[in-house]
């Protein structure tokens, strides 16, 4: 280098110490100032070029037209680029007029003037290069340029002063030329680096040109980004107002639902193709019973698709520019380290110039701040990534559910699939900032024990020795919190089923009087749960092994030992992490290994002509491991027929029409269907969305298609009694409906869809016989609008028979006889003969008759109009073997009171504005403003006051120990310096270690104590939210979505369960360093304590901005996570008619919007914590420059160890400041889940269920005498009467039948009799006792009543019929014989222990029915209420019920909700009900004569 400044002008060396080093007035030679230094931009820019270059080719935003500031730019790199010639061609000039410059006058105006030429001349060689093809690619801020102008200008400077000191030192300037060429350099230079500060405007044809609420980052400038001002605007808004939904911004395209989930599922399907096998990914899904040994790791038999690769192929460069980041990020990491080393010996040495002090404490400014930008780049880069991530799960989980057969569903309940979901796929977003910690920590250590090696020799081995025992260790110990983990999962899958299913029948549980055995169910699974937690998070405590190695730091330097202390300290979260990830992974991947639906198993291409379904030889099961339901089914129906399925229960007519839809498992044969398809489940499926939305399904509206299939399906007259018309928000799974309205509904969907095949599993068993008269006339039969496409009818009536085209008789899962009405009558088969027993006249007239006699036997028009007792909703859905997360229960009166299922508010106005909009379920609230500080000491409660007291003093014990070691440290390392020896090295180092020892104990048992008081709060939590929900009306569970309430029972409570101790742990630890830190910076350098409040005043002012947006952030995120699970469970119970339908698509769309409608709030909260990062570590940063600038001003007063203790305190303080604000609002934010918790445990209860003072007597009633007195009830404060002053008295023993049209009240009354509705006014006797007086267990236990929708749970058959175990077999064995199932269950291996599965969807409903039936007769109470529940049941069947009612309860009071009125022709008495008032009441006969409401209805159904 001294050879281009040798000769010439400058004639100086390339560097020169004294003039550079050892002076007081320093400066740089020449010849480096004109050659090295002039050329650092300039090599970073041509070094930089490339890879900028590639990057723009491959990300194009649009186009940029050219703007002013463009132009601008563009003049000033000419006129640099002149610049820059011109001082070569006077060097030029100079060459040939005799003098002779030295060589690199020519070598740094080429470099500069080349390296400005691609900046400046857009017509020229390279001009278009930068700044153009930046404005043609959509680049508003240039970041590459901006860096390059910036080290332009810093280069700059030293010049800029040597110039001027030359110039006065010598009293003139000796080159005029160069010095005024240098300073417009100089001048252009900064006002391009000003410029570069401006961003352009958005380009043309941009995403953010048509959207509402762009995201900011997307367009703001490079500096902007770098220190993410970009979200200041919306941390303002949120300190000003609490945020809302439409403050938030949209997201980038890159972070949609959209696009990450296609990329995962490519790489994903990738992976499937690449394993060996072509049916790989099917045999894998039925491992069920190996399920722990596939968890813990045991080695598969076969490869199988890996789906963490899919993930690592899905985010490579998103990963690998973190990992970038994270790189220079840890190698920053060590210069501090190294510049404080220089400090004290610069405070040692007395001579050192003053100036070398200021510059160290710049530098370690400077040093600070690289690594805070970069830390944020690369934890931004990392969260995003990990949020995609998250998405991406979601979205392949739900994709997944809707494709996996039925016997994989049967082993998935929705619980653990939205565990899948909520829980797994957010361990993954926890593991991804850690994940690069596997390679980052070991170059950390390995790096600190270099340099330690460098410091102390070979002592430093004694500190490794220490590590490398811990590491198996740590080892073993993972391996058992992985085990335990499963085992958690599992608990939790559990417990949340069970949940589910509560949910799903809380009205029989409240009917049956059974919550106290299903209350023990969980709290049993709960405390199992609990024991695992706990030991799980005291392993964790253990293993940190900062308790351990603090008393190592008497080997160390401070500030190298806190670098080394921050991987270890991060290697036991991220052995939990991985830990617990890796049992995530293995249940995502084994759920996304199940088997799927063949899409292929239903041929919809070739037929035989004429045919629109054929099966030829089909053999179907629901699960490979179950014996065929379906066997050597050969069938066809011609296009355009009308064809009954008809048998007797459980023979096999609903799984017929799912193998005609696809959703069994063929195991041999074809299956043809040819066209589109609509179906009509057994029990409708409802969307939670207005009825119209329901109808249309996602198709355009036609109008008068429409309108024509509202009319044809008997709903106008619904929609004038409903609020909104069909504008009525439908609630979450129909509850606002009765049975007869979600089945016309369902029914509706099918007619507006115009397909081609109509499959109908008996649509009109849920409605009154005149409605199932009209639909049949109007929609299925000959004259229907569905007259000349194909329909496929399952039915248990025989009126409609004769109108059909072909009968189809199935028995035992086999076609048995197939042909006309008439023909099968001539048969003289099965049919026939069942046919002659109930229809004694035989000769074809009265079988015409029959005809128009609609309701003789129709068809099971039971669940009517009236909803009554239980859930339809939840098993209309479950015949098709899907699953509810959860379920709410539908009181259903039918269509006069579909308003009546309204929202929480128990105020009047609420009602009143819900009548008047028809809007069911109102959104779910988020809280506002700052936590409430009773929320904080509800959980100081929980956890136990003395407890919270005892973990605060630990803590200031253990800091107090933690800053007397290090002053003792400190105070030794002095000793050496003045003594030059040290004589007492055994005494100073015992006090340290007895110091260190003491910290860790400390720091130990406080952890202990916050643990255990954690888990006490949890347990108590758990316990008050489940006791106040087992105890909540019946009306809360209509109003409030099921996903809202299994959202706190999952989500919520991990959060209590697992978040909150970890981050008051960290919380305290943080607080209690930045106050040792303060305390030890203040008592080293006094003058500090002057900057201290303009820092702490700043460091306030953004805490107070931060944590007001954040916390709202937050709780926007978990409000908007609730319709995710929502959608999903209501998708996982519709899956069968989302797919006959063809509706797969919109549905995956709909769940993506709501994905990233919750990712919305998730991304400003991410961004929130890098604004606050680079804010808050902005005043670490400066701790840390005045603390080494007052040590370099008073080093006369004091010593190396007090220096190096402050600085390594300060270098400290960064990471503190930050996790401290970040923890307070973590805890602020997950403390939000005990203010949700608390919420729901304080919501509104029903009655006590005893009240000891008021007991009825044990054989209480005695004659089973009902008298109603004046009796009024209403559904809801604020909402209007639904029984007006009701007075009857029913004598001991009547059979009294209840029937009225839709709406008039029959649910009502028989929801007052047990108290799910609370009297307005009046009230109820039962042998005189007054119902209102004692506790609703002693009044529920003592009546009986067989539900219109069978609910059963999952558990043994026993623990159905008796979950108290208080019948012996003996009792349970005839009860099953008197409800015909008998039979059945001993044909079951497992007798009486068989599994109902959830929902009970391995029983047919018929079979679910009986059951109920069994319950019944097991409890023999004197009054029953019948809601006639045989509409799924055969003929032949229902005979036997009947027939076994009237004998087993012939001493008991029986009321029968009666749809059917044949059934009740027979009773003592008929009550009818119209508007809500008694229109008549007397015997059968008397009622007929008297030819009023119930002659007509009598007169309609053939029957008079």
């Amino acid at each position: 280098m001294d050879a281009l400044c040798s000769s010439g002008e400058i004639g100086s060396k390339f560097w020169d110490s004294n003039l550079s080093v050892y002076t007081d007035n320093p400066d740089l030679t020449p010849c480096f100032q004109n050659s090295l230094l002039a050329w650092t931009p300039c090599i970073y820019l041509w070094v930089a070029l490339p890879c900028y270059l590639f990057y723009l080719k491959h990300h194009s935003q649009g186009y940029i037209i050219l703007s002013h500031l463009s132009r601008l730019k563009t003049a000033l790199g000419v006129l640099l680029w002149c610049v820059s010639w011109a001082d070569l061609f006077y060097s030029f000039h100079g060459l040939i007029h005799g003098r002779a410059p030295a060589p690199v006058f020519f070598v740094t105006p080429l470099v500069v003037g080349i390296t400005m030429c691609p900046l400046a001349l857009p017509a020229q060689l390279l001009a278009t290069l930068l700044i153009q093809y930046e404005r043609l690619r959509g680049v508003q801020s240039s970041g590459v340029l901006i860096i390059f102008w910036f080290l332009c200008v810093i280069c700059a400077i030293i010049p800029f002063r040597s110039k001027i000191l030359s110039a006065i030192a010598e009293g003139k300037i000796s080159d005029p030329f160069r010095f005024a060429t240098f300073y417009i350099y100089f001048a252009l230079v900064l006002c391009a680096l000003i410029m570069s500060c401006f961003r352009e405007k958005s380009p043309l044809f941009s995403q953010g040109n048509d959207d509402p609420n762009p995201c900011p980052e997307a367009s703001a400038g490079f500096l902007s980004c770098l220190f993410f001002w970009w979200f200041t605007k919306l941390a303002i808004l949120g300190y000003r107002q609490p945020l809302e939904e439409q403050d938030l911004w949209s997201l980038n395209s890159d972070d949609t639902s959209q696009i990450v989930v296609q990329r995962l599922l490519e790489a994903w399907q990738k992976q499937k193709k690449q394993v060996t096998g072509p049916k790989a990914s099917a045999t894998f899904g039925k491992k069920g019973p190996l399920e722990d040994e596939a968890l813990l790791g045991s080695p598969p038999k076969s490869r199988e698709p890996s789906f963490l690769r899919a993930m690592l192929t899905a985010f490579t460069s998103s990963l690998i520019i973190s990992g970038c980041f994270k790189l220079i990020q840890d190698l920053l990491n060590f210069v501090n380290p190294q510049l404080l080393s220089v400090l004290i010996r610069f405070i040692s040495n007395t001579e050192a110039p003053t100036w070398w002090g200021f510059l160290l404490a710049g530098l370690m400014f400077m040093s600070s701040m690289m690594q805070t930008l970069i830390l944020h780049q690369y934890y931004h880069c990392i969260f995003v990534t990990a949020l995609r991530l998250r998405t991406a799960i979601i979205g392949i989980i739900y994709r997944k559910a809707l494709v996996i057969t039925s016997s994989v569903r049967r082993k998935s309940t929705v619980g653990e699939m939205v565990n899948l979901m909520s829980v797994d796929a957010q361990r993954f977003m926890d593991l991804f900032p850690f994940l690069h910690l596997i390679w980052s920590a070991p170059l950390q250590i390995i790096l600190a024990i270099y340099f330690l090696w460098q410091i102390l020799g070979p002592s430093v081995l004694a500190g490794v020795a220490l590590m490398v025992l811990l590491i198996p260790f740590n080892s073993a110990v993972a391996v058992k919190m992985r085990a335990l983990q499963v085992e958690q999962m599992k608990l939790k899958d559990s417990r949340i089923k069970v949940m589910s299913e509560i949910l799903g029948g809380i009205k029989v549980l409240k009917l049956y009087a059974w919550e106290p055995s299903f209350l023990e169910l969980v709290e049993g699974i709960r405390q199992s749960e609990l024991q695992v937690t706990l030991i799980t998070l005291g392993v964790y405590v253990c293993v940190d092994p900062n308790n351990v190695l603090d008393a190592e730091k008497a080997f160390v330097s401070v500030s190298l030992f806190n670098i080394l202390k921050n991987p270890l300290n991060y290697l036991p979260l991220l052995i939990s992490n991985l830990t617990q990830t890796s049992v995530s992974l293995k249940r995502i991947q084994n759920f996304l290994n199940q088997d799927e639906l063949d899409p292929q198993c239903v041929e919809r291409k070739n037929i035989s002509p004429g045919y629109a379904i054929t099966i030829h030889r089909g053999t179907f099961t629901w699960a490979q491991d179950l014996p065929p339901t379906l066997h050597s089914l050969d069938m066809q129906v011609l296009k355009g027929a009308l064809v009954a399925v008809v048998g007797p229960v459980g023979c096999g007519k609903s799984s017929l029409v799912s193998a005609l839809l696809g959703e069994m498992e063929k195991l041999e044969g074809m299956v043809c269907v040819k066209g589109s398809v609509a179906y009509v489940p057994q029990q409708a499926w409802i969307q939670n969305c207005t009825l119209q939305e329901n109808v249309l399904f996602g198709r355009a509206l036609d109008p008068k298609r429409y309108q024509r299939a509202l009319e044809t399906c008997a709903l106008l007259a619904d929609l004038e009694m409903l609020p909104g018309g069909d504008q009525t928000e439908i609630g979450e799974k129909g509850i606002n409906l009765s049975g007869g309205q979600r089945q016309r509904i369902s029914l509706a969907r099918a007619v507006y869809s115009d397909a081609d095949v109509f499959l109908l599993d008996d649509p009109l068993s849920a409605v009154d016989s005149h409605v199932a008269k009209h639909i049949f006339d109007q929609v299925i039969g000959p004259q229907g609008v569905l007259a000349g496409k194909t329909r496929v009818l399952v039915t248990h009536g025989i009126s409609f028979l004769p109108q059909t085209d072909a009968i189809i008789v199935l028995a035992d899962g086999k076609v048995s006889e197939m042909g006309h009405y008439s023909a099968l009558l001539q048969h003289d088969g099965s049919f026939a003969n069942f046919l002659h027993n109930y229809v004694p006249d035989e000769d074809q007239k009265s079988l015409e008759a029959l005809e128009g006699a609609d309701g003789m036997l129709l068809m099971d028009d039971t669940f009517s109009t009236s909803t009554v007792m239980t859930d339809n909703s939840v098993y209309d859905i479950q015949r098709q073997l899907m699953r509810q997360t959860s379920a709410l229960s539908s009181e259903g009166e039918g269509q006069g009171r579909p308003a009546l299922r309204r929202h929480l508010s128990q105020s009047e106005e609420v009602a009143k504005v819900t009548k008047e909009t028809g809007v069911l379920i109102q959104e779910e609230k988020a809280e506002t403003g700052t936590v409430k500080l009773n929320v904080f000491l509800d959980y100081a409660k929980a956890v136990g006051l003395w407890t919270t007291v005892a973990i605060c003093l630990l803590y200031a014990g253990q800091s107090a120990a933690s800053i007397g070691a290090n002053i003792w440290l400190s105070n030794w390392a002095n000793e050496a310096t003045m003594d030059e020896k040290q004589n007492n090295t055994s005494q100073r180092l015992g006090v340290y270690a007895a110091l260190g020892i003491l910290q860790g104990v400390l720091v130990m048992l406080s952890a202990f104590t916050m643990v255990v008081g954690s888990i006490q709060a949890a347990r108590l939590l758990h316990e008050t939210l489940l006791h106040n929900k087992m105890r909540s009306p019946q009306s809360f569970f209509d109003t409030t979505p099921s996903g809202r309430i299994l959202n706190r029972f999952s989500k919520d409570i991990h959060v209590i369960d697992e978040a909150l101790a970890p981050t008051i742990l960290m919380l305290l630890n943080s607080f209690y360093s930045s106050i040792s830190t303060l305390v030890v910076i203040i008592a080293s350098t006094p003058l500090f304590s002057v900057v201290i409040l303009p820092l702490v005043v700043f460091y306030i002012f953004v805490q107070r901005f931060y944590v007001a947006t954040s916390r709202q952030l937050k709780r926007l995120e978990s409000v908007s996570r609730s319709p995710i699970y929502s959608h999903f469970s209501e998708t996982v119970t519709g899956s069968s008619v989302i797919r006959a339908y063809h509706r797969s698509q919109d549905f995956k769309a709909l769940s993506d919007s709501k994905v990233d409608s919750n990712q919305k709030s998730c991304y400003p909260y991410i961004a929130s914590n890098r604004w606050l990062g680079i804010h808050v570590e902005f005043v670490g940063n400066c701790v840390v420059l005045f603390a080494a600038l007052f040590a370099v001003i008073g080093r006369s007063s004091l010593n190396p160890g007090l220096v190096g203790l402050s600085v390594s305190y300060a270098l400290e303080v960064t990471t503190v400041l930050n996790w401290m604000i970040r923890m307070i609002s973590d805890l602020e934010s997950n403390i939000v889940a005990v203010e949700r918790v608390k919420d729901y445990s304080r919501t509104e209860t029903e009655a006590p269920w005893v009240i000891e003072g008021s007991r009825p007597p044990k054989d209480w009633p005695l004659k089973g005498e009902v008298k109603f007195q004046n009796y009024s009830v209403r559904y809801r404060p604020g909402l209007d009467l639904v029984l007006r002053n009701l007075t009857l008295h029913v004598r001991g023993g009547e059979k009294v039948g209840i029937v009225g049209r839709t709406g008039a009240g029959k649910s009502s009354m028989t929801l007052s009799l047990f108290r799910i509705l609370e009297a307005a006014e009046g009230e109820i006797l039962i042998d005189g006792l007054n119902v209102a007086n004692i506790g609703l267990h002693d009044l529920r236990s003592q009546l009986t009543i067989i539900p219109q929708d069978p609910i059963l749970f999952s558990g043994t058959l026993r623990m159905n019929l008796d979950p108290f175990n208080h019948y012996s077999e003996e009792d349970i064995w005839k009860a099953l014989e008197l409800s015909h199932l008998h039979t059945f269950v001993r044909t079951q291996p497992a007798g009486l222990d068989f599994q109902c599965s959830e929902g009970g969807e391995n029983l047919s409903v018929g079979q679910r029915q009986l059951v109920c039936l069994a319950r019944a007769l097991l409890r023999k109470s004197r009054i029953l209420v019948l809601d006639e529940a045989t509409a799924a049941i055969d003929l032949e069947t229902d005979d036997l019920i009947q027939a076994t009612i009237r004998t087993q309860f012939e001493n008991c009071t029986v009321l029968t909700i009666a749809h059917r009125l044949n059934t009740i022709m027979d009773y003592t008495r008929i009550l009818v009900l119209d508007k809500g008032i008694i229109a008549e009441f007397d015997s059968p006969t008397n009622l007929i004569a008297a030819g009023g409401i119930f002659y007509g209805m009598a007169k309609d159904a053939g029957l008079a």
